[in-house]
């Protein structure tokens, strides 16, 4: 096996699914629990215009009835395919846990998180028109697969479980709330009880362990490049737009991130962010990446290169 095929095995985004027609398949359904919605017609309008503040934004006011129809679609889209791969990495990074599990609790606790990441993998990808065969260009999902494959456990537990998974908490708490499908609102609100128990379980193991110079340097390595993402605002929104109505000049893509609002945007997650990581050893981590800057918002001309 050669070294490129080995990358980023254990977050799997570019595990391919299996025929339909497969054996497999069917064993699959029969082990998954709620699979009464197999059947469900995936829909392009869970979140409309304002939940992306697109009503804000004058090229989508002027823009025609298909195109911001066309502009929805693609935010709603990413919003999907970003759930759905974090909860497929979510898979290999539960198994990996339970390998590097230190009790039988801790092991049997992860065994429990790996059906629930795979229960959630299921039941996303029912949302989806087809079934995603690789990773999407995604910087987020790049670092992400990164991560997964790091062999320290202290930087595991504090970016994975008590930053993104304590994230992950409030980013699916505003996906239900705002969503108008009631089904699939209803499914991301019963991701909220395993992601609470997956983020509790990573600030109890990740408190009681010392945390080395070369974990603490390695974590504010990875955080100080996620929390960058953070502080550009709402590039996929942006991206969506750009992808209907054509190429967009540097002033227009600061003209939309404006009116976007995107320092309220970046502001409000970068907080919620910050207040995840506070308390104990993580204390120093926080400090210093506030002398860096990292928890700031960037006005709309730094968001656009």
């Amino acid at each position: 096996m050669t070294n490129t095929t080995l990358k980023h095995q254990v977050a799997g985004l570019d595990l391919p699914h299996t025929d339909p027609n497969n054996r497999l398949q069917r064993i699959l359904k029969a082990a998954l629990p709620n699979q009464a919605d197999n059947a469900l017609q995936p829909h392009s309008d869970y979140w409309n215009a304002a939940f992306f503040n697109l009503h804000q934004v004058k090229v989508f006011q002027q823009a025609s009835a298909a195109e911001q129809s066309a502009i929805v679609q693609l935010a709603n889209r990413s919003l999907l395919e970003e759930s759905y791969f974090i909860e497929k990495a979510g898979v290999g990074y539960m198994a990996k846990m339970v390998l590097l599990a230190e009790t039988v609790e801790e092991r049997m606790l992860y065994a429990l998180f790996t059906a629930d990441e795979a229960t959630h993998l299921s039941q996303i990808s029912h949302f989806l028109p087809e079934q995603l065969q690789t990773g999407i260009n995604n910087p987020f999902l790049s670092l992400l697969a990164e991560v997964v494959e790091s062999a320290d456990k202290t930087v595991l537990l504090f970016v994975l479980q008590v930053v993104l998974e304590g994230w992950g908490l409030s980013h699916y708490r505003r996906l239900a709330k705002e969503c108008h499908h009631p089904i699939l609102a209803e499914l991301f609100t019963s991701f909220l009880h395993a992601e609470a128990r997956h983020h509790g379980t990573g600030s109890t193991l990740f408190n009681q362990i010392p945390v080395s110079a070369s974990s603490q340097t390695a974590i504010l390595d990875v955080l100080a490049q996620f929390l960058s993402m953070v502080q550009m605002g709402p590039q996929s929104v942006l991206t969506a737009v750009e992808q209907v109505k054509g190429h967009l000049s540097r002033s227009q893509k600061i003209q939309i991130l404006e009116e976007l609002d995107t320092q309220t945007h970046s502001g409000t997650r970068l907080q919620i962010l910050r207040s995840l990581m506070r308390g104990g050893s993580a204390d120093a981590i926080v400090q210093a990446l506030d002398e860096r800057g990292a928890f700031e918002p960037l006005p709309a001309h730094k968001c656009v290169y």
